[in-house]
């Protein structure tokens, strides 16, 4: 339900398409720069995308990492319903393959690539579940993690845990969960928002994007804990 479907495929000599279905939203990274989405929005497509991933991860047949999640290839319909697109870096293993053969190269995008890639540690689901983490945060803060408060130096690695990095100084300031809170919400939705969600969705992002991969959930673990908590919340 949270994959992009395709309807069909051409392959004549060099000439290659794909046909997919229409998303009328266009994708997450149009939405986050315009007054589209509202906090119960934004909440809505971080489940669906966990769920997205966590089908990848856990209930398809093969094993599947999608290694290049990113606003821009999470797509919504006329419902702001999110799929995941792209699978252009996606890597199919078979599940007794040990989650971690293949890879020749790194892959992913710059800001988004957790650090096993940069430091050629073994590469498992884990790696998709650090870009949903940096990508709900950039949901929740309006930040891209190509420009962060605090830019170290130019590689992609440091920039992107420069975003991760000024989120948990601020939860873990301490100063009531209101106030900081304030200071890393987007703008956009400053006036109105659920500081119960968007507190929860900052707790799972940062779980997420734990540098050591161990400390990280699964994307199914993220799925059950979104939405028990929208549920003790109903």
């Amino acid at each position: 339900m949270n994959l992009i479907e395709v309807w069909g495929y051409c392959v004549d000599g060099k000439h290659r398409l794909l046909v997919y279905e229409y998303m009328e939203r266009g994708s997450l990274a149009e939405n986050l720069t315009s007054n589209t989405l509202d906090w119960e929005k934004r909440f809505y497509i971080a489940v669906g995308t966990a769920k997205g991933l966590a089908y990848l991860h856990d209930e398809c047949l093969e094993w599947v990492l999608h290694c290049d999640v990113k606003p821009q290839n999470i797509l919504l319909d006329s419902n702001y319903q999110p799929k995941v697109a792209d699978f252009g870096l996606s890597k199919l293993l078979n599940r007794g393959d040990g989650h971690d053969s293949g890879f020749s190269r790194v892959r992913g995008t710059r800001g988004y690539m957790a650090p096993e890639w940069i430091f050629n540690f073994r590469i498992t689901s884990k790696v998709d579940v650090y870009s949903y983490g940096v990508v709900v945060l950039e949901m929740v803060t309006g930040k891209s993690p190509m420009i962060v408060p605090h830019t170290f130096d130019n590689s992609g690695e440091m920039e992107q845990r420069g975003l991760v990095k000024w989120v948990r100084e601020k939860m873990n300031e301490n100063v009531p969960k209101e106030l900081w809170l304030e200071e890393i919400i987007d703008p956009l939705i400053k006036d109105r928002y659920d500081a119960s969600k968007m507190e929860i969705l900052v707790e799972v992002a940062l779980q997420c994007a734990e540098e050591d991969k161990d400390a990280r959930p699964t994307m199914s673990q993220v799925v059950e804990r979104l939405l028990r908590h929208e549920a003790d919340n109903y």
